[in-house]
């Protein structure tokens, strides 16, 4: 299993690449009922908290490893990419079709092959694994792998070193590679810290899986937090267990509590961010989380579809698949 240490090293592992991103407060905090700081991964090179994550991985390949393969919503086939270029290695990155097209664009344009395969996480897992095996590419998963999630762990190392007196984290919830790692480390610097896993309320593996007690399959569906999306593995070793036994609760908030949150941190707070950003926000706006005196986020990526978010930061309807998510102005 990961422990401290192994989030220690890490943060040696990625120092100067993927590491010091800025913890500064929320103008939302006056309307939370908590001081609330927000951790700016949408300053890492390439726009999110995944490069931390995938640069550890990258650096403990095995020796001779000619490239390396991975399945992503997006921002971990972009970590993976730019990491594997820094080392002059072969990346394929595969993909589902609920990608976003930016995210897909974002990842060909750093060098990557780009596989497009099925219409889930989990299918697009099942063409890296071909590749991994036909091949000869080391298979990186974006949140089964105890070097990613030691990687994403540095986080709440930084949040926790700048801000001692932080006692809750909101953390974004998806394959549990981030609230892992991040749960790891919170937990050996403060073992009373409040930790809460949040996502959205349609297509959640990791929280159905917690709930059922053994991780399960879930069918994936368009949201606006899309890089939630996917599930963690039947197979899942790492990342289901800890955050199975770390977190202090799951919350799960709506599409239109996402659509809020949005519109509120960029008004408030003048930031781009994906939905995955503000499911925290979202949890707290809605009353889902009671507010602490020392709350932290983390403001995960910025590789969001502008269209869709400009519809939603000028208060226009959201298409979803089946689902319509009414717009309304901000306020």
């Amino acid at each position: 299993m990961v422990a401290i240490t192994d989030v220690l090293m890490a943060a040696t592992a990625i120092k100067g690449v993927a590491d010091a991103t800025p913890l500064v407060p929320s103008a939302l905090s006056r309307r939370l009922g908590g001081d609330l700081w927000l951790k700016l991964e949408t300053c890492q090179p390439i726009g999110a908290f995944k490069l931390r994550g995938a640069s550890n991985a990258v650096a403990h390949l095995p020796a001779g490893a000619s490239g390396v393969t991975c399945c992503s919503t997006g921002n971990h086939g972009r970590a993976v990419a730019y990491a594997a270029a820094a080392r002059g290695l072969r990346a394929v990155i595969c993909m589902s079709e609920l990608v976003p097209e930016a995210k897909v664009d974002g990842i060909r344009a750093l060098g990557a092959e780009v596989h497009i395969h099925g219409r889930s996480q989990d299918e697009a897992q099942i063409e890296a694994l071909r590749l991994s095996r036909n091949e000869g590419l080391v298979d990186i998963s974006p949140f089964d792998d105890p070097h990613v999630i030691a990687g994403q762990g540095t986080i709440a190392l930084e949040m926790l070193t700048a801000r001692p007196d932080l006692d809750t984290l909101l953390i974004p919830l998806s394959g549990g590679g981030l609230a892992a790692g991040m749960a790891v480390a919170a937990r050996a610097l403060n073992p009373d810290i409040r930790l809460i896993g949040i996502t959205m309320d349609r297509g959640a593996a990791m929280a159905a899986s917690i709930e059922a007690g053994h991780p399960v399959e879930v069918e994936e569906v368009p949201s606006l937090a899309d890089s939630l999306g996917g599930g963690i593995g039947l197979k899942n070793k790492h990342s289901f267990r800890l955050c199975r036994d770390l977190l202090d609760e799951v919350v799960l908030v709506t599409e239109a509590e996402i659509y809020a949150a949005l519109q509120a941190l960029y008004y408030e707070d003048r930031m781009v961010a994906e939905g995955a950003c503000v499911v925290g926000i979202a949890a707290l706006m809605a009353g889902k989380v009671t507010p602490s005196p020392q709350m932290g986020t983390v403001i995960t990526g910025r590789n969001v579809g502008m269209a869709q978010f400009t519809r939603v930061i000028t208060g226009q309807d959201v298409i979803l698949g089946d689902l319509t998510v009414k717009g309304h102005p901000y306020g």
